[in-house]
């Protein structure tokens, strides 16, 4: 912890002593390699870094990811950031700083602490930097969505430490109190992914939040609970044995209807954060099977997902800073203005929809062989899911780049090289992790 808490202390000394953008960059890209690196070993002691800090490839993995999403954030916001840089740049690091805490801390209090100060930042993001007036909005919906389920997630982990026996098989039979427990117990984590019925802050966070805020929404904070049904749910194995079904159902059943809702779409943001709660939709059901196989399919498809969802909003907001609108009646027709940007929305596009070489492409046929194995009887959503996942990513695609330009819209400026960078590092691990799978075997 004293590592990584002087490590940052000092990139915020030397930030406001008026350190170069370059140097920051260089900082990120050394972090980011140190943490790849790591991954490669077999297995992390659980106390690898010292004072309670340490973790599975999982938690490694998880951190590049952050250290990797928060360096290309600085990036894509070269030109959003047009006031309070430093006020920004602070806010990024001690979002990575509590991202660190998260992913690596053993104990579980420090887990919940870290859980909930990620929300401080991202908080401040989006009513500081947001584009509309609604950002206000959107700002208390997560809040509140995320604050309501959160005490009860506190008393259980205090309830969970202060008992000394072992507490794998913690409940033996169904009953009231049981259940009560195990419902706050992981449903901080379920609001967090967001799972359908309780994700209805993610599209208003979204839309509202600042090209970093959304970056930051998409590509950590949704894995976030993810890695906490994985961290808690060795407490509850047996109530999710008892209850997967029930979750997967409304987790499946729920992405189906979202693919519904992506397809009538008119927003750009809107359409990209529905289809993360599709894709978070089977990361649940594969977490919800408690096997091996589920848990590297979920492990995979949050990493491919994190990188493919953060770099179609940086397409999106490319397209926002050009054309002023979100609306894909007034962004349609860009083939014809910018052809080098029509590519990028191709394979990231494609990446969304698991195309071959992509990391999307290997969780969801895992996800889908270990659904199948669990029930039969998910064929037929598995089935609707897949069809329409691709129908609403074609539907981006031809609705943005195809069609006839509207009439009056104003001059604009080309792409530019720092943004093909974002999209590159965006979709260079994407699909470069897709030749070393054996990386993702826990």
């Amino acid at each position: 912890m004293l590592k990584f808490g002087l490590l940052l202390i000092v990139l915020t000394g030397l930030l406001f002593c008026g350190l170069t953008w370059d140097l920051i960059y260089l900082m990120f890209v050394v972090l980011s390699l140190y943490f790849l690196i790591l991954g490669h070993y077999e297995y992390v002691d659980y106390n690898y870094f010292g004072n309670g800090l340490g973790g599975s490839l999982l938690s490694i993995v998880l951190v590049w990811l952050s250290v990797w999403i928060i360096m290309l954030m600085l990036l894509a916001s070269l030109s959003a950031i047009k006031y309070n840089e430093t006020y920004f740049l602070v806010i990024m690091l001690s979002m990575l700083l509590f991202l660190f805490f998260v992913f690596l801390s053993v104990d579980l209090i420090w887990f919940y602490i870290s859980f909930e100060a990620v929300l401080i930042p991202t908080y401040l993001l989006i009513i500081g930097w947001g584009y509309q007036p609604e950002r206000l909005q959107a700002g208390l919906y997560l809040i509140f969505y995320t604050v309501f389920v959160s005490l009860p997630l506190l008393i259980v982990l205090l309830w969970i430490n202060s008992k000394s026996m072992n507490l794998t098989n913690m409940f033996a039979s169904f009953n009231l109190i049981s259940l009560f427990i195990f419902f706050c117990g992981v449903g901080a984590f379920l609001v967090k992914m967001p799972m359908f019925f309780v994700h209805l802050w993610l599209p208003k966070a979204h839309v509202e939040a600042p090209i970093s805020g959304s970056m930051i929404l998409a590509g950590i904070l949704l894995k976030m609970g993810g890695f906490g049904l994985y961290r808690v749910g060795e407490y509850f194995m047996f109530m999710i044995k008892g209850l997967g079904m029930f979750w997967m159902s409304v987790s499946l059943v729920g992405g189906v209807y979202m693919s519904f809702v992506c397809l009538r779409q008119s927003d750009l943001k809107a359409l990209i954060a529905y289809s993360s709660v599709v894709h978070m939709g089977l990361v649940i059901g594969g977490l919800m099977t408690m096997s091996l196989v589920g848990l590297i399919g979920s492990f995979v498809l949050m990493v491919g997902h994190g990188l493919c969802s953060s770099g179609l909003f940086c397409l999106a907001n490319m397209n926002y800073e050009r054309i002023h609108s979100r609306s894909m009646v007034v962004n349609k027709g860009l083939i014809n203005l910018l052809p080098s940007s029509s590519l990028m929305w191709f394979l990231l596009v494609s990446s969304n929809m698991a195309a071959p070489m992509s990391l999307n492409l290997i969780g969801e046929i895992t996800l889908l062989g270990c659904l199948l194995s669990y029930s039969t009887f998910m064929m037929i959503v598995l089935v609707i899911l897949s069809f329409f996942s691709a129908a609403y990513c074609l539907y981006l695609y031809s609705g943005v780049q195809h069609g006839s330009l509207i009439k009056g819209s104003m001059p604009f400026y080309e792409m530019l090289v720092v943004e093909y960078l974002v999209l590159l590092l965006h979709w260079t691990p994407l699909n470069v992790l897709f030749l070393k799978l054996d990386f993702f075997l826990l």
